[in-house]
């Protein structure tokens, strides 16, 4: 599966479980971290979870590894590292603190068909 299929599954994945303000930047230009970045918001504790337990799994039936999950257990920022693509999760309060969207600002924004929002 090519980058930016993987992003789309990825963003549906987070969509499916009501992720807010996903954004997905292109770092293929600013970062050889990851080609791309995804950042979205849960409400709370349990709904973080939830979206990254969602993208895990939709991942693992796709054939993609899953090389790292980090911050499940505390679920303020949960990392999911898809390996071309990078998945931050964020409880809505720690979001605005890191304000990766500003940080990586040289990135630019990708846009991801079949959002419900």
């Amino acid at each position: 599966m090519e980058s930016k299929e993987l992003v789309n599954l990825a963003a549906q994945a987070c969509d499916e479980k009501r992720a807010q303000d996903i954004v997905v930047l292109d770092m293929s230009d600013v970062s050889l971290i990851a080609d791309y970045f995804l950042i979205c918001e849960g409400s709370n504790e349990r709904q973080v979870q939830a979206i990254a337990r969602e993208l895990k799994n939709q991942a693992e039936q796709n054939g993609i590894e899953v090389k790292r999950m980090e911050g499940f257990e505390q679920a303020r920022w949960v990392l999911v590292d898809l390996n071309d693509i990078v998945c931050h999760i964020f409880h809505k309060d720690e979001r605005h603190y890191y304000n990766l969207e500003r940080l990586w600002g040289d990135a630019d924004n990708v846009t991801v068909e079949g959002l419900e929002r």
